[in-house]
């Protein structure tokens, strides 16, 4: 997890980014925006070869999710990018060509990290339009697109601690972004019946253990 750049300016929000490895190959969820390129990668590289990044994914099409491409590009051209099918015409403004990108159907999609089984799960109408969460079900982390993004004033924990505080927080955003209430629940359904032992969202702290169907059951 690379979070909470205290050197960026205030008018930015913070944002998670995820470096998923396995087997010496990794792939990095929603690399971010472009005025945070150098420090994702000097993060990256403080912990592993950056060359063993493999391939990025975009869970949709927003500028903190994905303007950093361009960059991620300079640094390996070859890099494929899984992005939703919806996307396909807009993402590339940030940067690559046809051959860069791998679209998801809005069923999801199933693909495999050197051997390790990831999943795309649809997630559309929940502040984008067409969007994918991501699941790791050997170690059962789900990484939330948005949702769940909580920032409470002076929050600089990792982990959620205090989970009606950080609900206080997220309510406001939840309810002007997330306004499909069949698509809520849709989602909470599905997800409810996946193995999670993690929840990590695109802004704030992560659920752990049983805060994670908390925050389901909050959030249908």
């Amino acid at each position: 997890m690379i979070a909470r750049d205290p050197e960026k300016p205030n008018f930015l929000i913070d944002t998670n980014e995820y470096l998923i490895s396995y087997n010496g190959k990794s792939i990095l969820t929603d690399p971010g925006g472009i005025e945070i390129f150098s420090a994702v990668f000097t993060a990256i590289s403080s912990v592993e070869n950056p060359e063993s990044l493999t391939a990025l994914f975009a869970s949709h099409q927003d500028p903190d999710i994905i303007s950093s491409l361009s960059m991620w590009l300079e640094f390996n051209p070859a890099l494929p990018c899984y992005i939703p099918w919806l996307w396909a015409g807009f993402i590339p403004h940030f940067g690559g060509n046809k051959e860069t990108f791998i679209p998801i159907a809005d069923s999801g999609m199933l693909f495999s990290l050197n051997g390790l089984q990831l999943e795309a799960v649809p997630a559309h109408y929940l502040h984008s339009s067409g969007n994918c969460n991501l699941y790791d079900s050997t170690a059962k982390i789900f990484f939330l697109v948005i949702f769940g993004a909580a920032l409470p004033e002076n929050e600089t924990d990792i982990f959620v601690k205090d989970f009606d505080r950080v609900i206080k927080a997220a309510e406001g955003f939840h309810r002007r972004w997330m306004g499909s209430e069949v698509a809520k629940k849709e989602w909470c359904e599905r997800v409810s019946k996946m193995e999670i032992d993690m929840m990590c969202p695109r802004h704030g702290a992560s659920f752990l253990g049983a805060d994670v169907e908390r925050f389901i059951n909050w959030f249908l």
